[in-house]
């Protein structure tokens, strides 16, 4: 990928999804798996669909996948307040 350095946005989004599963770990030796399961999914995706915006084929698609990101990350709220 094309200056990882200098993308915050790519940058805290990997640190994110890193928090996320040690933070899930935590849940994981609690026993509440099906939390885990979801956090860890949606709260590793925000920084995957980052990432693959950062190729998209035009600006629609750019967007689309910076959107995506956005309900990974609306749906990582909810599980975190669960």
């Amino acid at each position: 990928m094309k200056n990882d350095k200098d993308n915050l946005i790519v940058n805290l989004s990997v640190e994110f999804a890193l928090a996320i599963i040690e933070y899930c770990e935590l849940f994981e030796e609690n026993r509440k798996f099906v939390i885990a399961n979801q956090l860890l999914k949606s709260g590793t995706s925000i920084g995957a669909n980052v990432r693959e915006a950062q190729n998209a084929e035009s600006k629609v698609d750019f967007i689309h996948k910076l959107k995506i990101a956005a309900k990974e990350a609306d749906e990582t709220e909810y599980w975190l307040i669960l």
